[in-house]
């Protein structure tokens, strides 16, 4: 699931330099893969009565910090960017990690970089969160270890699909396992078994 941030040229050349997983991964993949262990396996539930606003205000600024959501993750995804204030991100250069794709990020061309739910809404409604509160959901859907910076291309690819059907590359599997196990555990989201087969093939990349 995703909103729209910006973006403009998109480099579609080589793309040997995709951004491996951060040094942390290793270390964390074997907590992940007990965590993922612990999760609970579970059919998708009726998408019924799902809408992007049953999730809240979109990109509330749940840490208080004064910038939007939206804003944080593009700064903190982009490296380097040009601010407008101390928040509002005008320009950057994101290596999109589910690509590897290079992308020159501006704020007047809003179609190529968005920000990706990893374990996306509406599955995640399918899988329980259709029986929480609106503040919890709101958390969720604004929590930044569930937010990425990506190209609109993949995101829009991937749309409400779980792990076993929609994959990033491989040289981002580990931390994308990593990721998604982090919030299901988090939220108590179960997964399906195909979906926590996929997760483990992820980690089996760390």
């Amino acid at each position: 699931m995703a909103l729209t941030g910006c973006s403009g040229s998109v480099s579609l050349g080589d793309t040997s330099s995709s951004p491996e997983p951060p040094s942390h991964g290793r270390q964390n993949a074997s907590g992940a893969r007990k965590d993922l262990s612990g999760l609970r396996i579970a059919s998708e539930g009726s998408g019924s009565g799902y809408a992007r606003d049953k999730f809240g205000q979109r990109w509330k600024d749940t840490d208080h910090n004064g910038c939007d959501q939206r804003n944080d993750v593009l700064a903190r995804d982009m490296k380097p960017v040009d601010k407008k204030g101390s928040c509002i991100v005008l320009s950057g250069h994101l290596n999109d990690p589910y690509t590897g794709k290079k992308i020159d990020f501006t704020k007047s061309d809003a179609s190529e970089v968005q920000i990706d739910h990893v374990y996306p809404l509406a599955l995640a409604w399918r899988m329980g969160a259709a029986h929480w509160g609106e503040d919890r959901r709101e958390q969720f859907a604004n929590d930044h270890d569930n937010l990425l910076a990506v190209w609109g291309v993949p995101n829009r690819q991937k749309s409400d699909k779980g792990p076993s059907e929609w994959k990033p590359q491989k040289s981002f599997q580990c931390t994308y396992g990593i990721k998604y196990v982090a919030i299901a555990k988090e939220y108590s989201l179960p997964v399906t078994r195909s979906d926590h087969d996929a997760l483990q093939d992820f980690l089996k990349q760390c």
